[in-house]
């Protein structure tokens, strides 16, 4: 199976089952817009493929977002998805904020090391439903082992994840414990394939493909595969988003820009497109901010 798809799969006659993604282009195109030293990457690409595996869990029909804000070094690690449909992809994007020279000077750039005091913000936000959001603290000091606590913690639901990320690829499984009858056929199978799973090194998770990583964890456990789901890196800026944003700035404040700068910029921090209202775009958008740009007509 090529990169970026998310393999989920389940043991029959079990209460467990389980996601695997791999992230080779997103990974890559995540990062390709940022000068990101490496530990920074590293921790970005932990966590899409993390968002990636989380919103594979959940039915939602909107945005799941998981925030990573501190104190220190990095002061936000954000990734945000889309779930695609059977006829679209997942759509992820993601961005860190950081301190270049702060980052360089740790020496063992942890993820604890590098957000100092700080807290996880998991976000489920519905279209047209009710927004949803779960907090949990940094005591486990990796992406994976925060996300564990949340689950835990918020959703009771016994939940295993393995992160990695190499120079090309970042991947992660996930296996989660459902709620079940105790006169379940197996009563032992979450311990045994929780066993199995942690087997997994680093280098397995990112080089080998999913399918090989799942025979060579679970050969003897037989999980049923699903089909693939494709994921891609796609931003959710556009210049109408934009556009409504200012708006909420007053006109006072527009045209003061204007009158100072003879025109207005705009830049997403998740992808870096760069977007221009001319005098004539600002005086549209203080009267209706959902009016197209007369500039690009």
């Amino acid at each position: 199976m090529p990169a970026d798809h998310l393999q989920r799969f389940l043991f029959d006659d079990t209460p467990v089952r389980g996601e695997i993604t791999q992230l080779e282009a997103t990974y890559q195109d995540a990062i390709a817009r940022h000068d990101y030293p490496a530990p920074i990457e590293r921790q970005l690409g932990e966590l899409l493929a993390a968002c990636a595996l989380l919103t594979a869990t959940v039915k939602l029909d909107g945005t799941l977002s998981i925030e990573i804000r501190g104190n220190g070094a990095l002061s936000l690690l954000m990734a945000e998805s889309n779930p695609g449909s059977t006829e679209s992809a997942q759509r992820l994007r993601g961005i860190a904020r950081f301190d270049d020279a702060a980052v360089a000077a740790l020496d063992e750039p942890s993820l604890a090391a590098l957000v100092g005091d700080g807290r996880v913000v998991i976000t489920l936000d519905p279209e047209g439903g009710q927004r949803y959001q779960g907090i949990v603290d940094l005591a486990a000091g990796t992406i994976a082992g925060c996300l564990e606590n949340y689950f835990a913690q918020s959703e009771q639901l016994p939940t295993r994840l393995w992160l990695a990320t190499d120079a090309h690829r970042a991947a992660g499984l996930l296996i989660q414990k459902l709620p079940a009858a105790e006169t379940t056929a197996d009563p032992e199978a979450w311990e045994r394939i929780n066993h199995l799973a942690a087997t997994i090194t680093a280098s397995e998770l990112t080089a080998l493909e999913p399918r090989q990583v799942l025979y060579r964890l679970f050969h003897e456990e037989v999980p049923r595969l699903f089909e693939p789901a494709p994921v891609i890196f796609r931003c959710t800026c556009s210049r109408a988003r934009f556009g409504r944003a200012l708006h909420q700035l007053g006109a006072e404040e527009l045209r003061s820009v204007i009158a100072e700068q003879g025109e207005l910029e705009t830049q997403c921090h998740f992808c870096n497109t760069v977007y221009t209202f001319s005098p004539t775009d600002v005086e549209a958008l203080i009267e209706d901010p959902d009016a197209p740009s007369p500039t690009l007509q």
